[in-house]
């Protein structure tokens, strides 16, 4: 840990406690046995590993009826996205590769090892023949499943890699940015909520309404694009509209000039107010799910892209460097993720530090709180404000201290136990020492 880290948790000492619970004492409710894997089952686990810091724990973390099928799921859009990101693949090899990855999932042995020198995630492509092996193994409903979406994903890369407009200029319009969100991230919600109805883990309603899980994607993915500026803005790349930004900029670059600060500030709330539209879908998303795993894998990513967009919003820092919730923030928010209930309050709490930080002098100010409010309302009225003094005492508790009271007792009873037995302990040296030594002579 840096030394910048400890001084920052020395002063939040809840979430360096939320770092040790997690490391030391979370059980997680499946677990994988790797003895009973074969070798290039467990290697696709630790291209997991590699390629995935954020998801792959609670990859692993699934039923078993899901956990590989969603891991491979995983590392096929990995290998896909890998090729559609290289930049030293022309287009002529690019565009055959991605609309037609569905098909190599059927090739015994495909591998690829055109990857340029600075690719970080090359080695999952040049081994990929261990994907596909295992892929040929799990219940076919979910092999069609599987390629149905990597078809429509990569038809979408492809269309995007040759769009020259697109590649010069970024994103135009706010629905060509809800469509480019969909391809990359809508349809691994849609991908993974038919992998949960066909193993009976969600309500098959989700199918019918699936601009729930389209949200689910979106959101995520808007969240990363707004954090991710700087970083995108370095390698060229431009994914905010320019329907949003051109209001605030004559250039996209102009945001990381100080002198434009409220500019960038004015423009940053608005890309955080296009995101904010799809928070109530991902509740009421989170509401369909059956299962406890499925739920965890689900709903952590959600809150913490809403703890992000509290984070990013108006935060003139996105503009010069990538800015991210902290490693015990996150811990705290996978520990206190648990059911749909304790999700909504995790929501109303970021936000209300966006309203909290939301202006009057910004032009999307009344836009911001009529978006937070309407989220708001939406758990009002599936989880109502209790009016009970006792109830409403224990809450707010909770909100100041992160314990229930009963919780409180328990740790002050233990402290004052630990205190007991070191002044004990204390006593019985210090009576031997007295026994053990003689006078001088």
């Amino acid at each position: 840990m840096k030394a910048s880290e400890l001084v920052y948790y020395a002063f939040h000492p809840s979430q360096l406690r939320a770092i040790i619970q997690w490391k030391v004492w979370h059980n997680p409710l499946h677990e994988r046995n790797p003895e009973k894997e074969t070798a290039s089952l467990r290697r696709c686990f630790e291209f997991l590993d590699m390629t995935s810091r954020s998801f792959s724990a609670v990859i692993q973390e699934l039923c078993p009826e899901l956990c590989i099928s969603v891991s491979l799921f995983y590392l096929i859009l990995r290998g896909l996205d890998t090729i559609e990101d290289d930049m030293t693949i022309n287009f002529t090899t690019k565009e055959p590769l991605l609309r037609g990855f569905d098909m190599l999932l059927d090739q015994d042995g495909w591998t690829f090892t055109g990857s340029g020198p600075n690719e970080k995630d090359a080695p999952l492509l040049r081994e990929f023949h261990v994907v596909i092996t295992e892929f040929q193994k799990i219940p076919e409903e979910h092999r069609v499943i599987i390629k149905d979406i990597t078809k429509k994903m990569g038809d979408g890369m492809a269309d995007y890699a040759g769009d020259e407009e697109h590649n010069t200029n970024g994103v135009k319009t706010i629905a060509d940015y809800d469509l480019y969100c969909h391809y990359v991230a809508g349809l691994v919600g849609e991908g993974l909520t038919r992998l949960f109805i066909a193993s009976e883990k969600a309500n098959p309603i989700l199918l019918e309404r699936d601009y729930l899980s389209n949200s689910m994607g979106l959101f995520l993915q808007k969240t990363n694009i707004i954090r991710d500026f700087r970083e995108d803005l370095d390698d060229g790349r431009a994914f905010w509209p320019k329907e949003i930004w051109t209001k605030y900029a004559e250039k996209l670059s102009d945001f990381a000039n100080p002198e434009n600060e409220e500019a960038a500030l004015n423009c940053i709330s608005e890309m955080v107010l296009d995101a904010l539209r799809h928070a109530d879908d991902c509740l009421f998303y989170l509401a369909g799910i059956k299962d406890q795993s499925v739920f965890n894998f689900a709903a952590i990513p959600q809150v913490m892209a809403i703890a992000t967009l509290a984070l990013v919003f108006r935060n003139k820092e996105v503009f010069q460097k990538n800015v991210k919730i902290t490693k015990g923030e996150a811990c705290q928010l996978m520990l206190e993720t648990g059911n749909l209930r304790t999700v909504s309050q995790i929501f109303k709490k970021y936000l209300r530090i966006i309203h909290e930080k939301n202006t009057p002098k910004d032009p999307n100010f009344l836009r911001i709180s009529v978006a937070c409010g309407k989220v708001e309302q939406w758990i009002e009225n599936v989880f109502p404000t209790p009016q009970d003094p006792a109830v409403i005492a224990r809450l707010q508790q909770m909100q100041q201290t992160g314990e229930t009271p009963e919780e409180a007792a328990a740790n002050r009873k233990e402290m004052m136990l630990l205190v007991g037995a070191v002044v004990v302990m204390l006593v019985g040296i210090s009576s031997l020492m007295v026994s053990t030594s003689s006078p001088l002579t």
